[in-house]
């Protein structure tokens, strides 16, 4: 067991030149894309925890509310559809970013 371990390590090591190899480009050209897709990437992150954070309270809340009256669960289902537009607002941020 340890030989397999110490040659997926050597593997590793021997392979990561190839994983990473590129064409060269210009520097300005190459971190003006990479702030990009960082920027791109924190807009869909934050929003879709942001989303899922707000739908789990409203789904609590309103599981809360429709065990003690059950004709409520028609009036809590808009504000966890509202709850989710946060992620969808977040990806088309990312989108205009990754277009324009």
């Amino acid at each position: 067991m340890k030989r397999f371990f110490i040659f997926l390590a050597v593997i590793f090591i021997f392979a990561a030149p190839l994983a990473f190899a590129q064409e060269a480009e210009s520097a300005e050209t190459a971190s003006g894309d990479m702030w990009k897709y960082i920027s791109a990437a924190v807009a869909v992150g934050v929003s879709c925890i942001a989303g899922g954070m707000a739908v789990g309270r409203i789904g609590a809340a309103a599981m809360g509310a429709m065990s003690e009256n059950p004709e409520l669960s028609g009036k809590a289902l808009p504000y966890a559809g509202l709850a989710e537009g946060i992620c969808l607002w977040g990806f088309l941020v990312a989108l205009l970013i990754l277009v324009l």
